[in-house]
């Protein structure tokens, strides 16, 4: 049986997908996004070793409260694991279980997508985090390109997966108008999109970091309140409308 190496996993996991979901964070990610709140999942040797069996065997004792929910693979990166996750989505969907992937899509290739789509013929729902529209920004953020992330989003939409959009709103990096504009022309292409989470940037992390010995790249970057993600949500809102309306044009 393959084996996985993942960081932790969350019984009650309630923004992580429809409903009330069981939460297995994967151990490893290629992406150093500054302001990642899990420094602690890039190591692709921390974690522990674990089997597909054995994380359903745990969701089993939780299952009865995860009716209305399922499992949703987050991380660190589930696509760094192909197999392992695989073979946890199959044996999940056997067992009639809802599967979420949260990815941020780093490590989709499009030249060659036959690891990533054996994954995603057991997947429900992908909540897929796109970090910066513009690929210059995307790599001083993430320190990776985004042209793979945006053409996962791309297959996802000719595959038919329904996909959640997640946009994390950071001042002075990723709150430019016409920035979030053409990210909402680009998301206006994705016939299969479902849900768009605009989330205000937080330094919650910073004693994280500390505990780890690592620098907090943002140093003092203050968090966006609520009312400036609503104010970033509407201009994405926007872009979509003006993207959908060309399309008809």
């Amino acid at each position: 049986m393959i084996k996985g190496r993942i960081h932790s996993t969350e019984s009650f996991g309630t923004v992580d997908g429809p409903g009330v979901r069981f939460v297995v964070f994967f151990q490893g990610c290629p992406l150093r996004c500054k302001y990642c709140h899990n420094p602690d999942t890039w190591d692709f040797s921390g974690g522990r070793e674990t089997t597909a069996e054995e994380l359903l065997k745990e969701y089993d004792s939780y299952k009865e409260f995860l009716k209305s929910g399922g499992i949703t693979a987050t991380g660190g990166e589930p696509l760094a694991q192909p197999e392992f996750l695989e073979e946890l989505f199959r044996m999940a969907k056997e067992k009639g279980i809802h599967t979420c992937l949260d990815t941020s899509a780093g490590c989709f290739d499009p030249r060659s997508p036959e690891r990533t789509d054996r994954v995603l013929r057991y997947t429900d729902l992908v909540m897929l985090d796109i970090k910066h529209i513009d690929d210059g920004p995307h790599k001083e953020l993430t320190g990776h390109t985004n042209s793979n992330i945006l053409a996962f989003a791309e297959h996802l939409r000719d595959l038919g997966i329904p996909v959640w959009i997640r946009h994390v709103v950071v001042p002075g990096i990723t709150d430019d108008p016409g920035e979030l504009f053409r990210l909402g022309q680009f998301l206006s292409g994705l016939k299969n999109l479902k849900a768009l989470d605009v989330l205000p940037y937080h330094d919650m992390a910073k004693p994280k970091y500390q505990e780890l010995g690592l620098d907090y790249p943002l140093g003092d970057t203050p968090p966006l309140t609520k009312e400036q993600a609503v104010e970033a949500r509407d201009i994405i809102i926007k872009g979509i409308k003006d993207g959908l309306r060309s399309e008809k044009e």
